[in-house]
């Protein structure tokens, strides 16, 4: 397992990182303590060091923190700890009125999820979504606050446009605050919506950009090369519109590709992601420790810029419209 730098800081992590949002999914193995504790044990032991987890995760808020504290357990130091705030817990962390940015709403959240987890830091805390009713000034003097008192070690946010990232690393360097050290974002090789603004402004402002849905829901595992979805899989239940929209003799032909390198689908999706400049990591989720093994060994692949190059005829990356 290599270890990267996230963006220009300090801030190390494994290039794949472990995905808790299945820990306390209703119908998987995670459901249980046991089963979390068995992935997470799995990801520890195959070298994995970024555990990546949400207040608002799991079958009710906060409780795939609780399970990812109770399965870290004694080996929390052997862990880059990730959690998120800023989505709608429902009451969980108290009334937030809707401004879930606030100095009020955020020591509010950072103590739930300490708690939770069973820690005294978290490592990497990240501002989930935008809040459109705070000011981002607010928002980065009171997580500053936390770092100074020691309560997170680094700052990070999640789902923001370009002008939004922008904006917060200027209102940061301006009133000399804390900046974000990291953005995730969905991007993977068929939605690649991403490298419009949030790649270009990772290298811009040395963001470590951290991937999620990484295999685009499962129609990058090699799964879906008919066109059809495997029984029972979540895809064809929950967003058939990516079946529909999907072409399918691209992903085709991208499967040729991989199995003319002998390589898996999953071992191009994620050695294709980080290829791409200021990706630090990976995060992929999994509910079974053999699924954590393959994930921890997938990126064994480093692309040429030629194979880049036969990849972007397949999927295209976007079109960017000149400003000038």
């Amino acid at each position: 397992m290599r270890i990267n730098r996230l963006g220009a800081s300090g801030l190390a992590v494994s290039e794949i990182g472990l995905g808790c949002n299945n820990l306390g999914r209703p119908k998987t193995a995670t459901e249980s303590q046991a089963g979390a504790d068995a992935v997470v044990h799995a990801a520890l032991d195959a070298g994995i060091t970024l555990f990546d987890v949400a207040d608002i995760y799991g079958a009710e808020p906060g409780l795939s923190e609780r399970m990812l504290g109770r399965a870290l357990g004694k080996r929390r130091d052997e862990a880059v700890l990730a959690t998120k705030f800023g989505m709608d817990m429902q009451g969980a962390n108290g009334p937030d009125f809707g401004a879930r940015g606030s100095r009020r709403y955020i020591m509010q959240a950072v103590e739930a999820s300490l708690s939770r987890l069973g820690t005294d830091h978290i490592d990497l805390y990240q501002f989930h979504t935008p809040d459109p009713l705070t000011p981002i000034e607010e928002t980065l003097a009171a997580l500053s606050d936390l770092v100074e008192q020691g309560k997170v070690r680094y700052i990070g946010h999640s789902n923001r446009a370009g002008w939004q990232i922008a904006q917060a690393e200027y209102a940061a360097r301006a009133l000399g605050r804390e900046r974000f050290v990291s953005a995730q974002n969905h991007y993977n090789l068929i939605d690649r919506r991403a490298e419009l603004e949030v790649i270009p402004a990772g290298e811009a402002l040395g963001l470590g950009v951290l991937p999620y849905f990484p295999l685009a829901h499962g129609l990058l595992t090699g799964k879906y090369g008919q066109g059809t979805a495997p029984e029972g899989s979540r895809l064809s239940h929950n967003r058939p519109h990516l079946l529909e929209e999907t072409d399918f003799e691209a992903l085709a032909a991208l499967e040729r590709f991989a199995r003319e390198r002998d390589i898996t689908m999953v071992q191009l999706a994620f050695s294709w992601l980080l290829a791409q400049g200021p990706v630090g990591s990976v995060i992929a989720g999994a509910t079974r420790p053999e699924q954590v093994r393959a994930n921890a060994e997938a990126a064994v692949w480093s692309p040429t810029a030629d194979e880049l190059a036969e990849i972007d005829a397949l999927f295209p990356a976007p079109e960017k419209v000149a400003l000038f």
